[in-house]
């Protein structure tokens, strides 16, 4: 079988929509284990074969022309269609099976989806699940992820966003911290209290957003303990060393057995959604559409 055909050019063309999706020859390429220059050549073959340029190559960016962008919605078609061949072989086969990545919040998906994915296995035992967990932005592209799990609204419109719970976020501190050095009155007594902050991919801590006056406002608190791990956050908050602000989704074992209270309520209550993600235009195999209704029930 030639390189112009066959799997040389489903190849091809996998590259090419990863190229497109993620804007970059070396992202794509490391994504199906190539060198830059061999991602590059792959595109560049394909491009011979059908006589058209598939993107404007610039120092700064790559960005789709008019025929990429033509061949990107019937490749997209043309692979998803090839999935939807090989799972409806392994469904006539029997059992559903196959592997889910799923990428978690480290909190979310210790106290809450380790205990769902056991029961889904229950159910459908030959299904296996890749999980990462991390707090940081799944890109689904690059990292090859099926479904993701976040907080806040939707980040990107090549996703989409299925609404797992409605929740908010508070303020909250272990009962001994609050008896030893007090209770703050305002948002603003946070700045002297001791306090535990999520880190981003960046190293800057995240904000915590309040209302006061009716006025949205935020504090970055420095001096504090940081940690890009939310379920760290937690521990060191339930340990006593400081004020943290959480989703009370994350809190609420805690905050039921007495380790945590909850202060502030009337300034921190703003809703903050956890979305159940996957992409757009991607065919979802039986699998992957299963455990979608099984979170979302």
């Amino acid at each position: 079988m030639s390189r112009s055909g066959g799997a040389g050019r489903l190849a091809e063309i996998s590259v090419f929509l990863d190229a497109a999706a993620l804007g970059s020859f070396s992202a794509a390429g490391r994504k199906h284990g190539l060198s830059p220059a061999a991602a590059s050549a792959a595109i560049a073959r394909l491009e011979a074969s059908l006589g058209a340029t598939l993107f404007e190559r610039t120092t700064r960016q790559l960005r789709l022309t008019e025929e990429g962008r033509h061949y990107r919605h019937y490749g997209e078609q043309a692979l998803d269609l090839l999935a939807q061949a090989e799972d409806g072989l392994q469904a006539g086969g029997g059992a559903v099976r196959g592997v889910v990545r799923i990428s978690a919040p480290s909190d979310i998906g210790r106290q809450l989806l380790l205990p769902m994915l056991d029961r889904f296995a229950a159910l459908h035992p030959q299904v296996r699940h890749a999980l990462t967990l991390s707090d940081a932005t799944a890109n689904l592209v690059q990292d090859d992820i099926d479904l993701a799990i976040r907080y806040g609204e939707l980040p990107d419109s090549d996703m989409v966003a299925r609404l797992l719970h409605a929740g908010r976020r508070v303020v909250c501190v272990s009962p001994a911290l609050a008896a030893r050095v007090g209770l703050p009155a305002t948002p603003g007594d946070l700045a002297r209290l001791p306090a535990l902050v999520l880190t981003g991919n960046d190293g800057a801590p995240q904000e915590w957003r309040y209302r006061e006056d009716g006025k949205r406002r935020s504090l970055r608190l420095q001096g504090a303990w940081h940690s890009n791990d939310g379920e760290i956050i937690r521990r060191w908050a339930v340990a006593g060393h400081g004020y943290a602000c959480k989703s009370l989704l994350d809190i609420g074992d805690d905050l039921r057995a007495g380790r945590l209270q909850t202060v502030l309520d009337e300034y921190f209550g703003d809703s903050v959604p956890l979305n159940l993600l996957y992409r757009r235009s991607r065919f979802q195999p039986p699998r992957v559409a299963l455990l979608v209704d099984f979170l979302l029930q």
